[in-house]
């Protein structure tokens, strides 16, 4: 396989049914410079404009905008576009014996170096807790004494694949990691967050990562623009001070399809969007609008856009 290019919009608009006087929003929607993906350009555009907008870089590293508008304003539209390259799968670190090592010996606490001390953060459970009697049994099942970290996750990957049913519209961005486990459905973020529980009831370092998948369209018909939808997996910390990210939605190694946005403890580090406004409207309606198309060349993507100073749930 080789590298592919894609042109990414991400459009989020709000409409009220009345003035809406002033608008706070911090956003996660430029994607990450990593050694398997580079970005070409990126720029996100907020209308109206706003009256203070500054980019910063957070804890984790992910690139945030944070923008305030005064602008008296019924309907607010945040479009991010960028152009990304991204690599296919790492065989290096998927052979390596980082990922080989017994899962016993991925845990931060059995490795003890600085890197681990600093991925420990990532083992630790959720206010209010995740990690339940049902999430330990799950994981028991698969992470058996002395087997190769790759494989057990890859095995963890396909299980959740296969026991849990993809239903749009099944789960709220609140719910629970146990309400998960007992209905046995959600989205690619619930799945994300079922295998993060399982690999730190095991005392392994887990993180959410959130982006986008390029998606095809059905055989014969031709791509819906803006009809793809932002995306979510896991991935787990190897001994080497690498991760090994993979997407328990479609049961694979994260590769060339998967474009990075940001990575956090929960998807609560890294909504796409968020915000305060200060308005008397008592109804309003958020409209999301996703693409992710292929492009053969990177200045094909570029346009006006690569020179503006600001850079910025699929199955």
């Amino acid at each position: 396989m080789t590298s592919r290019v894609y042109r990414v919009m991400h459009r989020t608009r709000y409409t009220y049914n009345d003035d809406v006087s002033s608008s706070y929003g911090r956003c996660y929607l430029t994607p990450r410079e990593l050694p398997g993906q580079r970005v070409h350009s990126a720029v996100v555009e907020i209308e109206p404009e706003p009256d203070d907008r500054s980019t910063g870089v957070d804890v984790y590293g992910n690139q945030d905008s944070y923008f305030h508008v005064r602008t008296a304003h019924r309907e607010l539209t945040v479009t991010a576009h960028s152009v990304v390259e991204v690599d296919p799968v790492d065989q290096g670190l998927v052979l390596g014996p980082a990922a080989r090592t017994p899962w016993e010996s991925a845990r931060p606490a059995a490795v003890g170096t600085r890197e681990a001390r600093l991925a420990a953060e990532f083992v630790l459970d959720l206010d209010p807790p995740e990690i339940t009697p049902a999430v330990r049994e799950y994981a028991a099942q698969v992470f058996t004494p002395g087997r190769p970290l790759v494989e057990a996750v890859t095995d963890l990957t396909t299980r959740i694949y296969t026991d849990f049913t993809y239903r749009s519209g099944a789960t709220a961005i609140s719910t629970r990691v146990d309400t998960v486990m007992r209905r046995r459905e959600g989205v690619c973020q619930d799945f994300a967050r079922v295998a993060i529980a399982c690999l730190r009831s095991l005392g392994l370092a887990a993180r959410y990562e959130s982006g986008y998948l390029a998606t095809d369209p059905p055989p014969g018909q031709e791509k819906v623009f803006g009809a793809d939808a932002s995306h979510a997996w896991a991935a787990v910390w190897l001994p080497d001070d690498r991760w090994l990210a993979f997407d328990p939605t479609n049961d694979k190694l994260v590769d060339e399809r998967h474009v990075t946005l940001a990575w956090g403890r929960d998807y609560d580090d890294v909504p796409p969007l968020r915000g305060v406004i200060y308005t008397d409207s008592t109804k309003s309606q958020i409209d999301v609008s996703v693409d992710v198309s292929p492009i053969e060349d990177p200045a094909d993507g570029l346009g006006d856009r690569a020179d503006s100073p600001e850079s910025g749930a699929a199955r």
